[in-house]
């Protein structure tokens, strides 16, 4: 089932299959944000922003709810 980020739910685990390139910071590509890695939500804040996200080659990211808008995931665990 494809999704993006900010509809997953805390301990979702799930592949990264696209981001658009024109709409998230380099700096999350930098980061592990790209097709074929994995990310767990870990936590999500109050009102549904930010978002903290973990990859998995270790980086621990805070992404905003718009951003995380912007990346389709397909869902792996529930």
């Amino acid at each position: 089932m494809k999704t993006t980020v900010d509809l997953l739910q805390i301990g979702d685990i799930a592949t990264i299959t696209n981001v658009d390139l024109d709409k998230i910071p380099l700096k999350l590509l930098e980061m592990g944000c790209f097709p074929n890695n994995t990310l767990e939500v870990v936590q999500i804040a109050p009102f549904g922003d930010p978002i903290y996200l973990n990859v998995n080659n270790g980086s621990h990211l805070a992404i905003r709810k718009e951003t995380a808008h912007e990346i389709e995931v397909e869902i792996m665990k529930k």
